[in-house]
Formats: C-alpha cells, sequence, structure tokens
C-alpha cells in the first residue's frame, strides 16, 4: 500500500470517528446523556401508542438530545414489557381515581363503533397512569443512567484536546 493510499485511509478513519463522536454525543457531558435518556423513558412509558419513535426523533431535532440515548431510553417499552408496563399504566391511573373494576372487552363485537365504547371509559385512567409513570420512570432513570455514563464512557482523549495558544514571544 502505498503512503498516499495509507494517508487517505487514516484521513476516512478519523473522519468516520468524528461523526460516529457526533452521531453518539460523545462530546456532550454526563447530565445532557443522562437527560437524553431519561426523557426517552418518560416517552416510553406515555401512552401515546404508536408515536414513540416519532416522539424521540421530534425531540431529537427540537431539542438536539442525542439520538441514541433518547431511542434506548424509550425501547424500555418493547415487545416483552408492553403488557407489563400497559397493566402497570391503567392499575397506577385506576387507583389514583378510586376505581375498582377490571376491564372487559366483548369479543363479539369488534367493529370500531363497538371497540370504542368499551375502551372509551379506560382512557382517562389510562392517561392518568401513563403520565404518573412518565414522570417516575424519567425521574429514577435519570440518576441511573448519569451513573452509568460516568462510569463506562472513555475518558476524553487527549489528543482531541484543544491546542495551547501560541507563546506572547517568538525566539
Amino acid at each position: 500500500m502505498s503512503v498516499q493510499n495509507k494517508q487517505a485511509s487514516a484521513a476516512r478513519n478519523r473522519s468516520f470517528l468524528v461523526l460516529l463522536r457526533r452521531v453518539l454525543h460523545l462530546q456532550e457531558s454526563p447530565q445532557r446523556t443522562a437527560l437524553a435518556f431519561a426523557l426517552g423513558v418518560f416517552i416510553a412509558f406515555s401512552p401515546a401508542y404508536g408515536l414513540h419513535t416519532v416522539l424521540v426523533v421530534l425531540c431529537t431535532w427540537i431539542f438536539g438530545l442525542n439520538f441514541v440515548a433518547l431511542l434506548a431510553g424509550a425501547f424500555v417499552n418493547n415487545p416483552w414489557t408492553v403488557i407489563p408496563i400497559l397493566g402497570a399504566t391503567y392499575w397506577t391511573g385506576a387507583l389514583l381515581l378510586g376505581r375498582i373494576d377490571t376491564p372487559t372487552f366483548n369479543w363479539h363485537d369488534s367493529s370500531f363503533a363497538g371497540i370504542y365504547q368499551q375502551i372509551i371509559p379506560y382512557a382517562v385512567p389510562f392517561a392518568l397512569g401513563g403520565l404518573v409513570l412518565s414522570v417516575i420512570g424519567a425521574l429514577v432513570s435519570y440518576p441511573v443512567a448519569y451513573l452509568l455514563v460516568l462510569r463506562y464512557r472513555p475518558a476524553p482523549d487527549a489528543s482531541v484536546a484543544q491546542p495551547l495558544p501560541p507563546p506572547d514571544q517568538v525566539g
């Protein structure tokens, strides 16, 4: 491999690393990364089902937060956790509203109007529970994420440090 090819390859690797650092926001503070993760957890518990990814993209764009940390927080709600989260969301809202009824569903009326009429009585407890669990999840996940970022993020690279200013006198 010629010297020019080696230099070009090294330049591409440096530019890739710079891009990777920008995408992962490795230059940002641990507080900001933990905030992005906590906001993602808030989104995960929110009752806006079907819009979680859209909310992650919007928060990344509007607030300039770390997309990967936001998405990781939002993925707390995933196919393995969605049923327990849905149950906890309704149960929390019902408990706060003093409701003791158990949701039931009539599978014989699966028309849109029938489903709507069956689900609407549970919307308020579900929304309230989602809001409460979103806040609790974000408050709990922020310090956990902050400590994990402090522990596992590599120390800043000395080669990336800012250069010293030139001396006032030459010679």
